[in-house]
């Protein structure tokens, strides 16, 4: 199964926060998945660190790509489909990360249950 990891999940997970889910853990650590690191999560956290709002480590895109996560570009096909979405949720992040995991066929490791409504499955 391909997993998509959102911002916060990417963050927790790195981090070993006890907010990090069960199920997300026990999805992220079979060998058999593919977990994929988005580019629009990078972007929100330097995005986010250049305005003081998220402490999150300099390298920690480095640090996960070193543990056996795949990067994931934000592809033409990936940034046109987002015009096509309800909207459900406001945040472009989020919206970037819900085309992506539909063009996938990802699943979002994500604990933001507005995501839901549109369809895609969500691993906590």
């Amino acid at each position: 199964m391909k997993l998509l990891l959102d911002t916060h999940a990417a963050l927790w997970w790195l981090t070993g926060d006890e907010r990090f889910g069960r199920e997300a853990e026990r999805q992220l650590i079979d060998d058999t998945n593919q977990i994929l690191l988005s580019a629009a999560v990078v972007w929100e956290v330097a995005i986010k660190r250049s305005l003081g709002k998220l402490q999150a480590p300099e390298d920690f895109a480095p640090m996960l790509l070193g543990a056996g996560i795949q990067a994931l570009a934000v592809s033409l096909e990936h940034a046109a489909s987002v015009e096509h979405l309800p909207w459900h949720h406001r945040d472009p992040f989020d919206r970037m990360l819900v085309a992506q995991a539909s063009i996938e066929k990802a699943a979002v490791v994500s604990r933001d249950e507005a995501l839901r409504p549109y369809g895609v499955t969500l691993i906590w």
